[in-house]
């Protein structure tokens, strides 16, 4: 299961750890979903940090290395941001 990042408790689980099952792109975003999930998870090519926010995804998805993902709300399939689990 994905472990939420804050406290004990914490209802948003706004940012997860995430292990990268597939990661496609589409014409307005890309799609990831993540072993954790059984939902699609959008990266919007309007957000500022697509590019390594993907490069990201498409190397967590080799390596099987889960990430750090921060979605734009709570319960959201929306990604804000990604980065390494360290």
């Amino acid at each position: 299961m994905s472990e939420p990042v804050g406290f004990p408790g914490d209802e948003g689980q706004q940012e997860r750890r995430l292990t990268v099952a597939q990661v496609r792109e589409r014409a307005d975003h890309a799609e990831a979903t993540f072993y954790e999930s059984a939902r699609f998870y959008r990266l919007e090519r309007a957000n500022p940090t697509y590019a390594s926010a993907l490069q990201r995804l498409r190397a967590a998805a080799a390596n099987g290395k889960p990430l750090r993902v921060r979605f734009l709300a709570p319960n959201s399939e929306v990604i804000e941001t990604v980065r390494s689990d360290e």
